[in-house]
């Protein structure tokens, strides 16, 4: 969602979707909690709508990011999880101990943030970064795992 406190009936309506309890229960989760996979909001969507079928949650999420209401990140060794801030081209930070995602604006002005020294003929409109590291809460953890590790501890 381009602005995070868009109204999401507005947004699924502009996007020329049906408002319906399961995709609003999804969009307020992902707002909720960045960066969830898809098993923590179909998790988080039955705490509200009772029974969801799994499939019904993936589906919800593929037609917002689909319509670009929600965006689908894949740091690799990880599921794929979902955010509500689109839009902007920022990146992540992601903590090679226990998967924390965090994200990080843009670090230099104007869209896509990087220049590719050869584009191939494409059109190049977005550009995704993934810094790693370890997050503060596993850099001063006593029994710190090995950083070139980059898989979830989960």
């Amino acid at each position: 969602m381009h602005d995070s406190d868009g109204d999401p009936r507005v947004l699924l309506r502009a996007a020329g979707l049906r408002v319906t309890a399961p995709r609003l229960a999804v969009l307020k989760v992902v707002a909720a909690h960045p960066h969830s996979d898809a098993d923590r909001v179909a998790t988080d969507v039955r705490r509200e709508l009772g029974s969801v079928s799994t499939q019904a949650v993936y589906d919800v999420l593929k037609a917002c990011v689909g319509a670009g209401i929600l965006r689908r990140i894949e740091p690799a060794g990880s599921p794929a999880r979902f955010e509500a801030r689109t839009g902007d081209n920022h990146h992540h930070l992601v903590c090679r101990s226990c998967g924390a995602v965090t994200d990080v604006d843009c670090v230099v002005g104007h869209a896509p943030c990087l220049d590719p020294s050869d584009t191939h003929g494409y059109l190049v409109d977005e550009a995704e970064v993934v810094f790693w590291g370890l997050c503060p809460s596993c850099r001063s953890a006593p029994m710190n795992v090995n950083p070139t590790n980059t898989r979830s501890s989960e």
